[in-house]
């Protein structure tokens, strides 16, 4: 009687297969892109699971074959982690619609995608790799890790325009969160974000009536642009994946918004 009633349980039972993941942390996990770039490339319809078009939210497992534009996804093999000096100019984005993009501009020989974002007027440090979780951890910006910038405007700077940096400014409808902001020349100043808004700094200066002229980052966690010339880049050394294997211990992989803007 007991064996009858385990098999209609069984039955009725749906299946699950434990190994499936979501569409884009699949999309992440194979070095393509990050899953906010995977989502997007799901949005304009160009990611397919065997043969048919992908919707946001597909789960996919062992055996499905999935591609963008074309293109196989496969698994990655090593995992990279590069640190970049991106100049002006360049587009921090995976997409080779966009001429200027960065994934062309570095010509690296595998797929690897940039953690966050510098906008194209922006140059200083970013990473680039194919790890996709290291990317949420650091994207989250909840997980609170600094970058700094050096920033120059197009007029002299007041005693009140630091200090309602500093407070913080609105924007996006949110009051930005307190930050050390300190006056480095006439026109000049540095500020250290947790936060990473869409051009933060540079919405924050033009609510305060500011044209940022230059905007570098110089500073992401312990990592600075110490000889990286403008256009080079160069990999993780083995102490500094060790660090940052160590700060992004306790960080969350979930992303809830991109800590990496400026």
């Amino acid at each position: 009687m007991l064996k009858a009633t385990l098999q209609k349980v069984a039955f009725f039972t749906p299946h699950f297969n434990m190994s499936d993941i979501s569409l884009n942390k699949y999309i992440s996990d194979s070095g393509f892109c990050s899953r906010r770039e995977a989502d997007r490339y799901i949005e304009e319809c160009r990611v397919t699971i065997n043969g048919k078009d992908a919707q946001k939210g597909n789960r996919v497992g062992i055996g499905d074959d999935v591609r963008i534009d074309g293109e196989s996804i496969r698994k990655k093999k090593a995992p990279i982690y590069i640190a970049f000096n991106k100049p002006k100019g360049v587009t921090c984005t995976t997409d080779t619609k966009d001429k200027s993009n960065i994934i062309d501009f570095i010509g690296y020989k595998t797929r690897i995608f940039p953690i966050g974002r510098l906008d194209k007027l922006s140059d200083g440090l970013i990473f680039l790799t194919n790890d996709g979780d290291i990317v949420n951890k650091i994207l989250r910006a909840g997980n609170g890790h600094e970058k700094e910038y050096i920033v120059t405007v197009e007029k002299p700077i007041t005693t009140e325009f630091i200090q309602q940096m500093r407070n913080g400014v609105k924007i996006l409808g949110t009051l930005t969160n307190p930050c050390f902001v300190k006056q480095e020349g006439e026109k000049k100043f540095r500020i250290i974000l947790k936060q990473g808004l869409n051009r933060q700094i540079r919405r924050m200066s033009e609510e305060l009536g500011y044209r940022v002229v230059t905007l570098t980052r110089i500073r992401i966690m312990n990592f600075t642009l110490k000889n990286i010339l403008p256009g080079k880049w160069r990999y993780f050394t083995p102490n500094e994946l060790s660090i940052i294997q160590d700060m992004l211990q306790n960080s969350s992989k979930t992303a809830d918004g991109d800590g990496m803007g400026e």
